[in-house]
């Protein structure tokens, strides 16, 4: 089985969360770059701009890791919710670097006992997914906790401080997420765009099986006809003539998902449009 398992611990008085937190949890999970993001920044916002420029040298690259680069390489989310003096936080686990996600091991994991097991309000099963970029610039795996759910080893990616209440999480929308991570897109390599209708521009990062399980790279350059892309807005295809780097702007990063919960990041430069 594809997609996400949820479950939760405190049925009666969480259950209103499920169609809430499912599709929500899920934008974040994939934009997390810093191992805290405060709430006060995960809201709708207008796009900003992720300009080239303060890349951070000193982190380390992906490329130690994956010589070949990330595209196309599968990873696989645990999310774990909890109320805390009245705020909601989620514990985000990724297995990138640490397992390769097996089909067989993450239809094993069973929603219902993690969350038990972690008294957690909701666990939520996110993927599986695909990186469409070629390397990441973070610092988010030193020093992090680690852990195993079933047979899939993961480590803890990010404390995402939601707030009171949790947005509604809807396609083509904005969301403003904190993160420092610098995603890399190499010269030479295929994009996949999205455009709106008042001509701002989002790079995919990552695409996802969980809304359609046959989804593969192969199929991204001709995507556009399957999406429902809002009036005014459009998808396209194109190779990089030089190198991309897409950053936050002053740690802020706008992520959008499309109606297939495949994963964009706004990539325009600051003051246009």
């Amino acid at each position: 089985m594809f997609g996400q398992k949820i479950f939760s611990s405190r049925t009666g008085r969480a259950a209103w969360l499920l169609p809430v937190a499912v599709g929500f949890l899920a934008l974040i999970s994939v934009a997390c770059g810093s191992s805290a993001i405060d709430t006060s920044v995960v809201t709708t916002r207008t796009s900003t701009s992720t300009p080239k420029g303060a890349v951070t040298k000193d982190m380390p690259s992906s490329d130690a890791k994956f010589p070949q680069g990330l595209r196309n390489v599968r990873y696989c989310e645990v999310l774990l919710l909890n109320k805390t003096d009245g705020q909601f936080v989620a514990d985000v686990w990724n297995t990138l670097g640490m397992d390769d996600c097996p089909q067989k091991a993450w239809d094993a994991l069973d929603a219902t006992a993690i969350a038990k097991d972690r008294g957690a309000i909701l666990a939520l099963l996110n993927g599986p997914r695909y990186w469409t970029l070629d390397a990441i610039v973070s610092d988010i795996r030193a020093g992090a906790p680690t852990t195993t759910f079933d047979k899939i080893s993961m480590f803890k990616a990010a404390t995402v401080k939601l707030g009171k209440q949790l947005p509604k999480q809807t396609p083509y929308v904005d969301r403003a997420v904190a993160r420092e991570t610098v995603f890399q897109f190499r010269a030479g390599k295929q994009v996949y765009e999205l455009t709106d209708d008042k001509g701002k521009h989002y790079v995919m990062q990552s695409y996802s099986l969980i809304k359609d399980k046959t989804l593969t790279i192969d199929r991204l350059a001709n995507l556009g006809p399957a999406l429902a892309l809002p009036e005014g807005w459009s998808f396209r295809t194109r190779v990089l003539e030089k190198d991309l780097d897409v950053l936050s702007t002053d740690g802020i990063a706008t992520v959008i998902q499309d109606d297939l919960q495949n994963s964009y990041q706004r990539i325009d430069e600051p003051g246009t449009k």
